[in-house]
């Protein structure tokens, strides 16, 4: 049987770790953003390099769900896609499933992009990383985030 002094103590951790995680997904971003020295960096915009990345994962996704998984109206979105699709980054096309909607998916040289960007957002973070954490907190940093990726994938299926 639980006590109510666990339970107060797990709640507790849980809002710990959920506010460490937002300070990573807010500050951790924009520091390693802001610290590469890569023209890649310089080129394109972090919302503009964001899209991609989603694009890559998706393979084909459509403006509204852009707009949502950046959090941004889509307006922003739609001027994204205009800027990236002028210089061949990105290609719309007309959904099979929506006469009107819309598909958006990367270019060989958008993937290029997106590429170049990983490999040096990955240096950088190993960079930083590497000196500071053991084998073991490496395991346990994997286990944690594959657990998490799955949590947030099936709430992702849900909406």
């Amino acid at each position: 049987m639980i006590r109510k002094w666990e339970v107060a103590k797990i709640d507790s951790q849980l809002n710990h770790a959920i506010e460490l995680f937002k300070d990573i997904m807010i500050y951790g971003t924009e520091r390693v953003i802001k610290s590469i020295d890569h023209e890649v960096f310089q080129t394109y915009s972090s919302e503009q390099l964001h899209m991609m990345q989603i694009i890559s994962k998706t393979e084909q996704v459509s403006p509204g769900r852009l707009a949502s998984l950046q959090g941004v109206h889509k307006s922003a979105v739609s001027n994204r896609i205009k800027k990236l699709s002028s210089q061949g980054l990105v290609k719309v096309t007309g959904s099979n499933l929506d006469q009107r909607g819309k598909t958006i998916s990367l270019t060989r040289e958008g993937q290029e992009i997106v590429n170049t960007s990983n490999e040096a957002i990955s240096t950088h973070i190993e960079g930083l990383l590497a000196q500071e954490l053991e084998s073991e907190e490496i395991e346990e940093f994997i286990r944690i985030f594959e657990k998490l990726k799955t949590i947030m994938k099936v709430e992702e299926d849900k909406a």
